[in-house]
């Protein structure tokens, strides 16, 4: 119903204060340096409901604005290591909300990595230690994973959007439908929004106040400094082990999630670091 076409009724109430507004759809945004002109009802639709459900999901978008500014500094400084643009962080922040989830699929970590795909490229996935949880290793093999798409594909785009889909996904599509791009391929649902997903979250964190989300600074959760401890044995008991730094369980656990397990195996002797918070911010 339009406005114009509300009841001519004294008793009907439609002087509501909480407003809903239609979002202003960019003409042009930008991906990893890559230009993206929205100039078709497709493209623009489907940006149109990802900027609707991340702006009108308040608490939620909030939350991952929050949780941003705490680890997105780490994520950067990785990527640009790697040498992948600082854009793909947020496609980790689409992929997990930043935080060391299990999709139903058996993905885990910020990253969501399956347990084939992270043993594939050197990391040790067990009962004790996982590190698909380890934030500073599951970037790297990210970005391993990244540049091998960009090689493939050419476009950072269609890497980005391998990373749901997978590279034999994408080629399979590319080549049945003979296109060359992303936004000219017909998709299923999830792989169709994945990227307008990133798009959407990006355009918003980085114009927050457009987007109506109004916060200062002291409200934002912000990165805990920590120094690493390289250990190169077994930890019988990690609750004994993190009092010897003045810290309980819970935050070692907090600190270091790919120790799945009250204590550390480590019969190959191999180098592990440990990461331990600096005094004064528990």
């Amino acid at each position: 119903m339009y406005q114009s076409e509300l009841p001519n009724n004294k008793d009907y109430n439609y002087e509501n204060p909480y407003k809903v507004y239609a979002l202003k759809i960019p003409d042009t945004i930008y991906f990893a340096g890559e230009e993206i002109v929205l100039n078709s009802p497709d493209l623009r639709e489907r940006m149109d409901r990802e900027l609707l459900v991340n702006t009108y999901w308040q608490s939620n978008t909030l939350l991952l604005i929050k949780r941003a500014n705490k680890f997105f500094p780490k994520i950067e400084k990785i990527l640009r290591k790697e040498g992948i643009p600082d854009d793909f962080k947020y496609l980790a922040l689409i992929e997990s909300g930043l935080q060391n989830v299990t999709s139903p699929s058996g993905a885990k970590g910020f990253w969501q990595i399956m347990r084939n795909t992270g043993l594939e490229m050197g990391l040790e996935i067990n009962s004790n230690v996982d590190e698909r949880y380890n934030l500073s290793l599951s970037t790297k093999i990210a970005s391993k994973y990244l540049k091998k798409a960009k090689k493939k594909f050419g476009t950072w785009t269609l890497a980005a959007a391998s990373y749901n889909r997978g590279i034999s996904g994408i080629q399979k599509n590319l080549n049945f439908q003979e296109v060359d791009n992303y936004f000219d391929l017909r998709l299923g649902s999830e792989s169709s929004r994945y990227i307008f997903r990133i798009l959407a979250i990006k355009e918003i964190i980085e114009n927050p106040i457009i987007y109506g989300f109004i916060y200062d600074e002291e409200d934002l959760y912000h990165p805990i400094p920590v120094r690493n401890f390289s250990v190169d044995t077994g930890i019988v008991d990690l609750s004994k082990f993190a009092k010897t730094f003045n810290i309980n369980y819970k935050i070692l656990k907090i600190h270091n999630s790919w120790l799945r397990q009250n204590h550390l195996n480590n019969r190959s002797r191999k180098k592990y670091f440990i990461e331990i918070p600096e005094e004064g911010y528990y």
